[in-house]
């Protein structure tokens, strides 16, 4: 399996989408839980690394900030 590299303000899709509609997610914090929020409705979600690894489609465009 391999290990991904986020950083904060990174854009990621998830597998599914979320209700709105929405399906890019901006990562807000990382430790050993994920918090991130929606781009569509701004809905903040908070999950486990091991969770947050496996619904992760994709990284969507990297942040800005290095």
């Amino acid at each position: 399996m391999d290990k991904r590299e986020y950083e904060i303000g990174d854009l990621v899709r998830f597998r599914k989408k979320h209700p709105c509609g929405g399906d890019t997610w901006e990562i807000t914090r990382i430790g050993m839980d994920f918090k991130a929020k929606c781009t569509t409705c701004g809905r903040l979600i908070m999950l486990p690394r091991r969770k947050f690894d496996k619904s992760v489609k994709e990284k969507v465009m990297e942040s800005e900030n290095k």
